[in-house]
């Protein structure tokens, strides 16, 4: 097995102080990873309490079990998080004090070449989170239409050149690896924004392969139904795309920035946001840890408690 690169947790303390609410609740780890949220919260909770922690990766939960050691309160639900509500025992629906979302790629997806996460180094066009089934970034470089290319490149990379790296792709297929990949992208954008450029389209094709952006959806909408009245929902995420999702359900309890109205004009909504800005880490943690640099941090509650 190889070596499980360890994931340094951005912005823990804040984390901490927004998911818990009770000492003895139970609490949802959504992105387990190398455990290192989870380890923290159960040093923070009474000897009755609950936490699971989801994870699809089995070097992810390998590496979680051997941290956090044998804790009679700590759970393990392999799965994505896009299916928690069936992940969950039924019992804990609606019965939860808290759940944690730390999204995007951990540090040991990055490192670890043969997953293919990077540009920086050689490795197979993978890009998959979990297991070793389904859509990877191979099919996407080599067998979508050029249409489909460019709009991954564009929405979910957010890359202007979108239209020129596409067409090059198309050109230099067949495409095997990430280095292969990288050099067709810095021979048609502009030197000075190239390692911009080569991340965003990365980005793409991965939020394409994981489907991220659905699998967060369904995420956000399940964690309402999980969680308990006045139970807390706290999610960090580490672009754009993400944290527009998060925030208009944590504010209009949609996607569409939509909010709806009872028959006296009073606003419904299954979420209220614990603060009114997002959170963003300090300029001493940017400094310790670069990867926090893009970390947005949002809490909400559920409403639903006896005064509401």
């Amino acid at each position: 097995m190889s070596v499980y690169y360890e994931h340094i947790p951005v912005m823990l303390e804040e984390c901490m102080d927004g998911l818990i609410t009770d000492a003895n609740g139970i609490y949802i780890d959504g992105t387990l990873g190398g455990g290192g949220h989870t380890h923290e919260l159960l040093s923070r909770l009474g000897q009755k309490a609950t936490v699971f922690g989801v994870d699809q990766d089995d070097q992810a939960i390998a590496a979680a079990s051997a941290r956090i050691g044998d804790d009679h309160r700590f759970k393990i639900l392999k799965g994505n998080f896009g299916y928690l509500s069936t992940l969950l025992p039924p019992q804990f629906i609606g019965q939860v004090s808290g759940i944690l979302l730390d999204l995007g790629v951990s540090t040991h997806q990055l490192k670890e070449a043969e997953r293919g996460f990077s540009f920086q180094q050689e490795g197979p066009l993978d890009m998959r989170m979990g297991g070793f089934t389904g859509l990877t970034a191979y099919e996407v470089v080599n067998s979508y239409d050029y249409e489909r290319l460019r709009d991954i490149i564009f929405h979910y990379g957010e890359e202007k050149a979108s239209r020129k790296i596409a067409q090059a792709i198309i050109a230099a297929r067949p495409i095997e690896t990430t280095q292969e990949l990288s050099a067709v992208i810095r021979e048609v954008v502009v030197p000075k924004f190239q390692i911009k450029s080569l991340a965003r389209v990365f980005q793409g094709i991965r939020i394409e392969v994981n489907q991220e952006l659905e699998v967060l959806k369904q995420v956000l909408e399940q964690s309402i139904q999980i969680l308990a009245p006045n139970g807390r929902l706290v999610v960090m995420s580490y672009h754009s795309l993400e944290d527009r999702l998060v925030k208009q359900m944590m504010k209009n309890g949609n996607f569409e920035g939509r909010l709806e109205k009872d028959f006296y004009g009073n606003p419904v909504r299954p979420l209220k946001p614990i603060y009114r800005q997002v959170i963003t880490p300090n300029e001493e943690e940017v400094e310790r840890n670069p990867a926090a640099r893009s970390a947005k941090l949002r809490i909400a509650e559920k409403i639903g408690g006896p005064d509401s």
